[in-house]
């Protein structure tokens, strides 16, 4: 039996968006390590600017990891609206595996982005005046 031409464009279609995923995703790969490699001669030769290189390494490993696992749900999509049913079935369970293995690396590179919280500017707690005042500062 042949496939209709409409299947083989689908096929196709699935086939372009996952060389087009695997390159990506090679790319920030490579750019995650060449990164890295920076940081560890920063650290090394005493250069300066780590906190910015640590910013650039997390929004590089951020972007590996969506493009990594958010990369097979849209080829999932695209399978299933095709109805390639099996194919799309496939790529949802690499998209679960790969989300499931690198949310760990996901979480602790948008933890590290996020500002960390302000610093309290006075005391928190009443604190004991001179001359045997136990009151509180402001009543």
């Amino acid at each position: 039996m042949e496939p209709s031409p409409s299947t083989r464009r689908r096929a196709g279609a699935v086939a372009l968006l996952t060389v087009l995923w695997l390159f990506t995703s090679l790319l920030l790969l490579g750019w995650t390590f060449a990164i890295g490699l920076e940081g560890w001669a920063e650290h090394h030769g005493g250069g300066g600017g780590p906190a910015e290189t640590s910013r650039r390494g997390n929004l590089a490993l951020l972007a590996l990891y969506l493009t990594a696992a958010g990369g097979p749900v849209v080829i999932a999509v695209v399978a299933f609206a095709g109805r390639l049913v099996r194919t799309g079935a496939v790529y949802l369970s690499l998209a679960l595996v790969l989300g499931a293995l690198g949310l760990p690396l996901g979480a602790a590179a948008v933890r590290e982005l996020a500002p960390p919280p302000p610093v309290p500017s006075g005391p928190v707690g009443c604190q004991e005046h001179s001359g045997g005042d136990s009151r509180c500062p402001g009543g």
